[in-house]
């Protein structure tokens, strides 16, 4: 059997589109939450509670907020001149949020160190590079959208998928998002705000 490489080459037809529709479902995506998970160690290990507290912690989740919207609605919907509004929004909003979120940590106490700016590197570059793909795949509604969606009655509404994702793909993803994004982010906040409460209390002894 010969292998991808030689049928491109041999001028072989190769579906790009259901490719790089793979690689967003089943390797961009689960991949994401291992920058975020380390992202989370990081945290832990510098003392989120200690030092930056409570409000860097919400930024976090607004941040997840922010991606995690245009995430879903994707799942479930069909790429228009809407949904790309969305993402591109999502995005320019995940950018402008994640320069507060360092701005917020280097005014604490908590040290930034290089391995986790590589991190964040890593968790800001991904939304552009899915958004890029996604962009690729629906060249027609990114004219579309270039155009104020004239000439389209689906334009501007959301318009569930045609082929719909599998029920079993829906739940795993749903499940690692609760594993490995909302479980540690929301035992961060929690530890952040036990932290902020005890200082209070000791605050108001102290008096």
């Amino acid at each position: 059997m010969r292998d991808r490489a030689a049928e491109i080459a041999a001028g072989t037809t190769v579906d790009v589109g259901d490719v790089t529709t793979r690689y967003l479902l089943y390797g961009l995506l689960p991949g994401w939450f291992v920058p975020g998970l380390a992202d989370w160690v990081m945290h832990r290990r510098t003392r989120i509670e200690e030092t930056s507290g409570t409000k860097e912690s919400l930024i976090h989740s607004l941040m997840m907020a922010e991606v995690g919207l245009p995430i879903a609605l994707t799942l479930r919907y069909e790429v228009n001149p809407l949904l790309l509004t969305v993402q591109l929004g999502g995005a320019a909003v995940h950018e402008a949020t994640a320069l507060w979120d360092v701005r917020t940590a280097v005014d604490s106490d908590r040290e930034v160190k290089p391995l986790e700016q590589h991190i964040h590197s890593f968790l800001e570059s991904l939304p552009f590079g899915a958004l890029a793909a996604l962009m690729c795949l629906h060249a027609d509604q990114v004219k579309s959208l270039a155009r104020g969606g004239r000439g389209d009655k689906d334009a501007w509404r959301l318009v569930p998928r045609r082929r719909p994702l599998s029920p079993g793909y829906l739940t795993g993803i749903g499940a690692a998002i609760g594993a490995c994004v909302l479980l540690p982010y929301g035992e961060e906040l929690l530890r952040c705000a036990r932290t902020a409460r005890a200082r209070k209390k000791l605050s108001k002894k102290g008096r």
